[in-house]
Formats: structure tokens, C-alpha cells, sequence
């Protein structure tokens, strides 16, 4: 995919099409509201990934309510965390933003920072999260390049049904060049986009007729080609995985403070993989476990500090 050029009359025109959709068919989340702290940005964006914002509105909520600053959540211990984390998936996200947190509050005076480079250098803050909170919270001029904005870009810019499984660097260049120059014009761009992607022009059932940019769109003009990455895409199974046991034994935790070996092995009935699955989560800081003065295990927890 080699980087397309946008004459600025056509990228002011998508502009004013996508930004004005927006305004009449955005959602109404509390991050996006103009109040909203640019902690609760950052909050929102780590519970997002991965994620449907059905299930993380409500969960937000309660984590906003709970912790409303850095310093708040860097004072709760790791158990805390993972349990207010629930089901959300994919739980050592509690507990690097619990790390970001502690950051947060120790290195920028419990206030979020708003350049990309100081959030870079959070725990657990990557270029995608880094460059939508400066987008979002302060609303910087950003390249924010998730998977929805991935898609519209390039199925309207290149003709391509789907982007490529990993991010190329040829789709940052393209998404800056239809990048506003005025830092608020560039904010506003970069929601309207993602919100056009996770409404209307989605991985399955694209909703052309309701698109303000069908016009424009290379895909739509070139009759809508196959997915070329179609064979390199891969769908993680669930049942039976080590993703499955790792939740079922956080589950488990979440409930009880301590579980007995006997009773751990009462979650899973295949014994090798049950270890490994312990071992990883061990490792990964999620579960803590127990020992005598002779060093062998005799229960598990949530870590506690």
C-alpha cells in the first residue's frame, strides 16, 4: 500500500461531510462529554480496547465513581483493581493503568500529561493510547489510528475492504494527510471518523447507504473487491483456550479471598494446562500465591500490594 495524496479541496470536503454526520449521529458517551477529565479519557481508552463500549459504559461509570483521580486509583491495591476490572478482558490492563496511575501521581503531579511523548512514557501507554488522549483530552493535533479509523481510510482512500492485520506505516502517512491542521479541526476529524467506522462502515455489514462519503469512496467505486488479507486473518477460538482458564481462575479469585490448590484444580480439568495457565498468571502479576516456611504452595489470591 503506498501513501495516497489528498488534494486539499477533496480533503476538505471529507472534512465538513464526516465532521457534520458526526454531529448529528455521534453517541452520547460520558468521556466525550466537554467536562470530562483527562484522566477519564485515559480510563475510557484503556477499557475500550478490545472492548464494545456497551460493555465498558457501565463499567466506566463505576471506576470514575470509584477512583476519580491518578491518586486515587495508585493508592487501591492490585486485588482491588482486578476485581472492579470484572470481566472486562484482558485484566493486566487494570493493572498497568493502576501502574500509569502511580505514575501519574508521583511524576506529573497527579495530573495527566497532555504530550504525546511524556504519555508514551506511562506504563502501558502505546501510540494509539498516547496520541487519543492528546487528541481527546486536550485536543491536540493527533494521528489516531485505530482499527475503525483503519478501515474508513483505507476502503475510502485506497479501495482496500479491510486493513491489513498490523498497522503499516504507510496508513499513519495517509491518516495524516487528510489530518486538519487546526489542532481542535483535527479533533473533532479524528472522532468523527472512528465514530463513522464503529457505526457505519463496519468490518461486516457496512451501511454504504448511510455513509456521507459513499461518493468518495474508493471501495464503494471499485465494486467493492474481496479482502486481500483475508487468508493471514486468523479467529482466536475461546473454548477449551488458556484465555478460558486464566478467566475462570480470575473469576473464581475475584469471589473468594484465597482458593486451595484442590479447590483451583476443581476449575479446570486438564491438569497440565492448568499449571501453565498459573505459571503465566503468576508471572503476569495477576494471581499471588501462598506458601509455607518450607516454600510449597498452599493457596492463591489476587495480588495485594
Amino acid at each position: 500500500m503506498s501513501t495516497v495524496r489528498v488534494p486539499a479541496t477533496a480533503a476538505a470536503t471529507l472534512h465538513s461531510a464526516v465532521v457534520n454526520w458526526y454531529a448529528t449521529h455521534a453517541r452520547d458517551l460520558p468521556w466525550r462529554a466537554p467536562h470530562a477529565s483527562a484522566w477519564s479519557v485515559l480510563v475510557s481508552e484503556i477499557m475500550l480496547q478490545q472492548t464494545p463500549v456497551v460493555r465498558v459504559e457501565p463499567a466506566w461509570r463505576a471506576w470514575m465513581q470509584r477512583w476519580p483521580t491518578p491518586a486515587d486509583l495508585a493508592a487501591a491495591s492490585p486485588a482491588e483493581v482486578l476485581r472492579a476490572w470484572d470481566r472486562l478482558g484482558y485484566p493486566r490492563r487494570a493493572l498497568r493503568l493502576r501502574e500509569a496511575a502511580a505514575a501519574i501521581t508521583e511524576h506529573h503531579d497527579g495530573e495527566v500529561p497532555a504530550d504525546e511523548e511524556a504519555l508514551l512514557a506511562l506504563p502501558g501507554i502505546g501510540s494509539y493510547t498516547a496520541a487519543a488522549v492528546a487528541a481527546f483530552a486536550f485536543r491536540r493535533r493527533s494521528v489516531v489510528l485505530d482499527t475503525n479509523v483503519r478501515r474508513v481510510l483505507g476502503r475510502l482512500l485506497s479501495g482496500t475492504a479491510l486493513p491489513p492485520p498490523s498497522p503499516r506505516r504507510t496508513e499513519a502517512e495517509m491518516a495524516a494527510e487528510v489530518l486538519p491542521a487546526d489542532p481542535e479541526a483535527s479533533a473533532r476529524w479524528n472522532v468523527a471518523v472512528m465514530e463513522l467506522g464503529a457505526l457505519v462502515c463496519t468490518a461486516r455489514s457496512p451501511r454504504c447507504g448511510q455513509c456521507p462519503v459513499a461518493d468518495q469512496c474508493q471501495w464503494r467505486t471499485s465494486g467493492y473487491p474481496a479482502d486481500e488479507h483475508a487468508a493471514r486473518r486468523r479467529t482466536q477460538a475461546w473454548h477449551g483456550t488458556d484465555r478460558q482458564a486464566r478467566g475462570r481462575v480470575l473469576a473464581a479469585l475475584r469471589t473468594q479471598d484465597e482458593l486451595r490448590p484442590e479447590e483451583v484444580r476443581e476449575l479446570w480439568p486438564d491438569a497440565t494446562q492448568l499449571e501453565r495457565v498459573l505459571t503465566g498468571l503468576r508471572t503476569d502479576g495477576l494471581v499471588s500465591a501462598i506458601a509455607d516456611l518450607d516454600g510449597v504452595v498452599t493457596g492463591y489470591r489476587l495480588p495485594q500490594g
